[in-house]
């Protein structure tokens, strides 16, 4: 049975990515009768041209944007929204529903709280989803798919509004988890700031190590690549985090850095086998079925000759069968005779099928 809408009117602000995805799921879905952007000229027209907005405004018009909206999303870097919340709420109209997409919460929450009506409804929302790719060009209609998507009321948000934002959430495909602001921010910060930061510095001790010695780097296997895959994020994405959840990072750090004394402490000693025996078993714990903050790929290994084209042949074997392709690396190689390829997939069934399809082809392929 067709689902009707759930909001009429929605505006986003801030159409790149995240923003022009929300328009295209919404489209996508029949989530909205009509999507309309707030955003800068020439990403309006690349927004409309590929569906993502029905019609749009600058920035300085925002109060004309938002006029009539139900829901307005701002979907905005941090420092942005938390100026845009004093443009949306005062003109945004009785009974609507404002929220954002920004990876600390505490902050805009209570930003919003400031502003003080009580006829227009704020809720956080966290969005776990993303690209290595930014802009509107990039926007994609699955993007929320089995996401988990963070809400964190303002105080005082009734419950039907809470209700109609998750069936809007779950209209999407996402999975909404509902939990206090200042909770998400500090579980944010364990679990992705700091693996940034411990990314961060360890590439940089390493890369420091390498300038006086040069085989460091070459040296640097699977392993370390994989584990620091994220010491490549811009800074530009992490100076909002920074600044809009420091004390909490600050003492994550701190934690981390006890744990690593601790363990310094044991080497050389068994007792340093329970803490890898504990961490083995909650590693194994870690849910495996829906996109979070870290989002682990289903990993499969294919050996393939070094040939033109091998890696389309690949490729074009598993779009030939609708299996998704998120991450390709290569890892071995010798030149003239062949190599071995990390294929990532988002889901284990995925990858299950790959390696049927693969080995079918008779290409060598196994677990990572």
């Amino acid at each position: 049975m067709d689902e009707g809408p759930l909001f009429n009117r929605i505006a986003v602000v801030g159409v790149g990515l995240i923003g022009g995805s929300l328009g295209l799921a919404c489209k996508r879905v029949n989530a909205c009768r009509e999507v309309v952007g707030v955003s800068r000229p020439q990403t309006l027209s690349e927004a409309v041209r590929i569906g993502a907005i029905d019609s749009g405004v600058d920035y300085p018009d925002i109060a004309d944007g938002i006029a009539g909206a139900d829901a307005v999303f701002l979907c905005t870097p941090i420092s942005r929204i938390l100026s845009l919340i004093e443009e949306v709420i005062p003109h945004a109209g009785a009974g609507t529903l404002v929220s954002d997409v920004g990876s600390t919460k505490a902050q805009i929450v209570a930003k919003a709280g400031q502003i003080g009506r009580a006829d227009v409804h704020f809720i956080g929302g966290h969005p776990m989803a993303g690209s290595e790719k930014s802009g509107v060009t990039a926007s994609d209609p699955f993007l929320f798919q089995n996401a988990i998507y963070v809400l964190t009321p303002a105080p005082g948000v009734s419950e039907s509004v809470q209700e109609r934002f998750i069936a809007f959430v779950r209209r999407i495909g996402a999975q909404p988890v509902v939990m206090p602001p200042e909770t998400h921010d500090r579980v944010a910060a364990a679990i992705s700031h700091l693996p940034q930061m411990i990314a961060t510095a360890l590439v940089g001790m390493v890369g420091h190590l390498d300038e006086g010695d040069g085989r460091f780097l070459r040296l640097a296997a699977g392993g370390f690549r994989d584990l620091t895959r994220i010491a490549s994020s811009p800074y530009d994405m992490w100076r909002d985090i920074c600044a809009t959840n420091g004390p909490v990072l600050r003492e994550m750090i701190d934690r981390y850095v006890r744990c690593l004394q601790e363990l310094q402490e044991r080497i050389g000693e068994d007792a340093l086998g329970e803490d890898f025996g504990y961490a083995n078993r909650v590693r194994g714990s870690i849910p495996k079925d829906s996109k979070g903050f870290l989002h682990a790929l289903h990993e499969i290994l294919v050996v393939a000759e070094d040939r033109p084209g091998v890696i389309a042949d690949i490729a074009g074997a598993l779009a030939g069968e609708g299996i998704n392709l998120n991450d390709i690396e290569v890892l071995k190689v010798r030149e003239g005779e062949g190599g071995t390829l990390r294929l990532g997939f988002d889901t284990r069934q995925a990858a299950e099928r790959a390696i049927e399809i693969l080995s079918r082809k008779g290409y060598s392929v196994r677990w990572r």
